[in-house]
């Protein structure tokens, strides 16, 4: 290896670094300016805000799907990472009810992003890429607190599927975090008692869990 190669790659290596993360601010300021104008907003807006030039943007991102999948993608892992802190709490209520908590929370910061990208990743079918990324971590913490007795035998990860969806639905300009009341609701009802009342009907499949979602999404917007 020549001095002259030496020189080259560490010249390179704070590039790749401020490309990562250039990468990451782009991403974390067109999550804010789409939750705000939608996804049609200008990559122009996204540069000025984001302290970059807009051709920075469109080398990481050509096309505008480009930058909503990845959106999408690192949504996904930031609830799969919730998903791995909760599962490490030694209580499985804990875990499950800290899971639950985080995850509102998250929705209900980033509900006008969320609202945006759902009609364009519905199409797509990357939801549901998304579904059978969360489902299993849903599954292993409902699973785990219900063999410490602590979650109810019949509640289904389509139930609470439901109640995440609804929940992170109920806030107002005056109580953002009204959430909050029903989802100590929904686990009071959730807990497992002797004299629990036996849930009705079956829970949803998997397909109508996405049609309910979509026509959530749709008396929504």
């Amino acid at each position: 290896m020549t001095p002259g190669s030496i020189s080259t790659q560490e010249a390179e290596r704070p590039l790749r670094k401020d490309a990562a993360r250039n990468r990451e601010l782009i991403l974390e300021t067109a999550a804010e300016v789409f939750a705000e104008q939608g996804l049609e907003a200008g990559y122009d807006e996204i540069a000025r805000r984001a302290g970059i030039g807009v051709g920075t943007v469109y080398r990481r991102f050509p096309e505008r799907s480009e930058l909503v999948q990845a959106l999408f993608e690192s949504r996904i892992d930031e609830m799969v990472a919730i998903g791995d802190e909760a599962a490490a709490i030694p209580d499985a209520w804990d875990g499950l009810t800290w899971f639950f908590e985080k995850s509102v929370e998250k929705q209900v910061a980033d509900r006008g992003l969320k609202e945006v990208m759902v009609q364009t990743l519905n199409e797509s079918g990357q939801m549901t890429v998304g579904r059978e990324r969360i489902a299993p971590i849903v599954e292993s913490l409902m699973q785990r607190a219900q063999a410490e007795g602590a979650l109810r035998k019949d509640v289904e990860v389509t139930d609470l599927g439901m109640q995440f969806m609804l929940i992170g639905s109920l806030s107002t300009p005056e109580q953002p975090e009204l959430w909050r009341r029903y989802l100590t609701l929904l686990f009071d009802g959730l807990r497992a008692r002797p004299d629990s009342t036996p849930l009705p009907l079956e829970a949803p499949p998997d397909e109508a869990m996405h049609l309910l979602m979509c026509n959530l999404q749709g008396r929504r917007s």
